[in-house]
């Protein structure tokens, strides 16, 4: 059966969504994929009749039922269409999911509208293969920001409607946490760096080599308090045994006491390529495997906190066990040249980008 990934791109307000959609469909399509894409229901619905802003409860419970209803139904039927192309691989690619629908209401709601329609946050979340969401270029690239391009949006372009933008930005991050493929997409100067980190994300998830990039990397104290928005999560990360030129790790991520496991395999294909394979596996899998690990390293454990900071993605790693004391600070896709925008509750202790002995599978040696 062709194997089939559903992606969703998700984002606030102006972060490039309608582009990388226009991107994604030429880029994949010229590699011989079949893309399908899923519209913007919400937006459907709105210029149809709906008002997202109205304050009749009972209205707006009904549409955004509806709307979640609708978003599932079209995913599915797109599934089915997909499934009949059986002589090219194929992509569907959602103009948002249904997750970002309960970013819009109070959880009491949320929790009603999925019940009623018999499925449930853990298994919405289950219907993609990955989540990349673009950072609102009202976070950080302000001088970008329009509401121009889409008639449709509530977000003005003046600072409460900027506030409101970044508050909508973050709310949808939430919304997905805990999806074992939640990437974050940096705004740039250069928003074709944006769309090539799109490209590049959803190649990864299709099993397609892709250069390998060096992610920013400090040793760091904290001096302050991160952002009350920012997402916590428990890793543990234990490597396997494998090829000479193979990593192969399990990882255990928790959030607010629910975990995800996932598999993942590194392949080097030549000095300046990598094959990265990732699947999520259940619980029962992941003790077996567990039994195949690697005597010579140890279990790494680590807290992590992500945030957005100025329009950039950031991780603070906190390890634990023998390597307690240590903390990390991790951002990805910052282009050479371009600055890092580092916050100012953290102090930099070393610059470690590109170093070796501090790559998770290296520190996992360490005695």
């Amino acid at each position: 059966m062709n194997d089939i990934k559903k992606i969703v791109l998700t984002g606030g307000p102006c972060a490039g969504k309608t582009t990388a959609l226009v991107r994604v469909i030429e880029h994949f399509s010229s590699l011989g994929f079949k893309v399908f894409t899923i519209p913007e229901v919400p937006t459907l619905f709105t210029q149809a009749g709906m008002n997202y802003l109205t304050k009749n409860r009972a209205f707006f419970y009904e549409g955004e039922k509806a709307t979640l209803y609708i978003q599932m139904a079209l995913e599915d039927r797109f599934v089915r269409m997909a499934e009949q192309c059986t002589e090219q691989p194929c992509v569907i690619v959602c103009d948002r999911g249904a997750m970002d629908i309960s970013a819009y209401m109070e959880p009491d709601m949320w929790e009603q509208i999925t019940r009623s329609l018999g499925t449930s946050t853990p298994e919405l979340r289950q219907r993609y293969d990955a989540v990349l969401h673009l950072v609102s270029a009202a976070d950080g690239a302000e001088q970008y920001y329009t509401t121009a391009n889409n008639a449709q949006r509530l977000e003005q372009m003046n600072e409460e409607g900027l506030r409101t933008a970044r508050m909508l930005d973050k709310r949808v991050i939430h919304a997905w946490k805990g999806h074992p493929h939640l990437r974050v997409i940096n705004n740039h100067d250069d928003f074709e760096r944006k769309m090539k980190r799109v490209v590049k994300e959803i190649s990864n998830v299709l099993g397609l080599p892709q250069p390998i990039q060096e992610e920013r990397k400090y040793i760091v104290e904290l001096t302050g308090a991160l952002p009350d928005d920012a997402i916590e999560s428990e890793i543990t990360q234990t490597y396997l045994l494998g090829d000479a030129d193979c990593e192969v790790r399990l990882r255990r991520r928790g959030w607010d006491g629910k975990y995800v496991y996932v598999h993942t395999t590194k392949k080097r294909i030549s000095d300046h390529d990598e094959l990265v394979t990732e699947r999520q596996i259940n619980l029962s899998l992941y003790e077996m495997m567990l039994s195949l690990a690697d005597p010579t390293r140890h279990t790494i454990r680590k807290l992590r906190q992500s945030f957005i900071w100025q329009g950039q993605y950031f991780e603070v790693d906190t390890y634990q066990d023998r390597l307690n004391g240590l903390v990390i600070l991790e951002t990805k896709d910052i282009g050479e040249g371009e600055p890092v925008k580092l916050p100012p509750f953290l102090r930099v202790v070393s610059d470690i980008t590109g170093h070796k002995d501090f790559y998770n599978y290296n520190l996992a040696t360490r005695d």
